[in-house]
């Protein structure tokens, strides 16, 4: 679905888009937003739930990146014989993927070194989903 009340980028910040309370410093709004380039309709994400406004999933979940990659590593596989099949659960296609692993370290040893502190984890079940297409 389409975000109802947006028309563009120049609506974002539009009072209809914005949060009517006034924000509390320490507690985080109620909603984000964010857009593709070339694309002008924003998309408004309900930050409990995660769901768009409209109720959808967000074009930024980590399903909607996991079927753009596996449809991508089909198209590696047929010319890279070598490439092995591809996992079907969204962790063990993160632990696979060795490059991934080794710049998700050097960010969290820059996080450290800048004294910004240690990564928080998410529970380790949100990554245990299978690829559905």
């Amino acid at each position: 679905c389409q975000e109802k009340e947006s028309t563009g980028m120049a609506e974002l910040f539009h009072p209809r888009v914005s949060n009517a309370e006034a924000r509390q410093p320490g507690k985080s709004p109620s909603f984000s937003v964010n857009w593709i380039v070339g694309n002008t309709d924003p998309e408004v994400i309900n930050a409990t739930t995660g769901k768009r406004t409209c109720g959808g999933s967000s074009r930024l979940c980590k399903h909607t990146f996991y079927v753009r990659w596996a449809k991508l590593y089909g198209k590696l596989s047929t010319r890279m014989p070598s490439h092995g099949d591809m996992p079907s659960v969204y962790s063990e296609a993160k632990l696979v993927a060795q490059t991934y692993q080794a710049v998700k370290q050097q960010l969290f040893k820059a996080f450290q070194k800048a004294g910004l502190g240690t990564w928080v984890k998410k529970p380790p079940e949100q990554d245990q989903f299978l690829l559905t297409v």
